[in-house]
């Protein structure tokens, strides 16, 4: 019993830890990189107990990370920058391959599948005060989808 109440209280910890700046962090996870390729997304879904706005990202492993969508523009897949992605009190706003995701930029090391990208998240709510948040986005091997390259 004293293992499960371990894990209760490990468990309570994590999820006060993700809620301290309002939001919940779910399915956090990056793409791992080719060797030289020095660009990264990051993807995972935020869902805020408050009405909220992702306005900034950085990480230790990236010389910036920017705000990103991807959106039809004239019959066109197109990649901008975003100054901010709103997150509506109580719905789940999924950062996702294709649409709304935090690039990485100026990566210092390649990404590789099992290692985990250190992410801090900038959080305004609608009195313009931010807080900080820390996420831990698993590295995963995709294969298929938009931006897969065949050889």
């Amino acid at each position: 019993m004293k293992t499960g109440n371990w894990i209760i209280a490990l468990s309570l910890a994590v999820s006060a830890n993700a809620w301290a700046a309002g939001v919940r962090i779910d399915e956090a996870w990056a793409r791992a990189t080719a060797p030289g390729q020095d660009v990264g997304g990051a993807f995972m879904t935020l869902t805020a107990d408050t009405e909220l706005s992702l306005v900034e990202a950085s990480s230790p492993m990236a010389s910036s990370v920017e705000l990103h969508n991807m959106a039809m523009d004239k019959g066109m897949m197109v990649m901008r920058r975003v100054d901010r992605i709103a997150l509506p009190k109580a719905k789940a706003v999924r950062l996702a391959p294709g649409g709304l995701h935090l690039m990485l930029f100026g990566l210092k090391a390649p990404l590789k599948a099992g290692e985990h990208v250190p992410l801090t998240l900038t959080l305004r709510d609608a009195k313009g005060k931010t807080e900080t948040v820390e996420v831990k986005a698993e590295v995963r091997e995709v294969g298929g989808g938009m931006m897969h390259h065949p050889h």
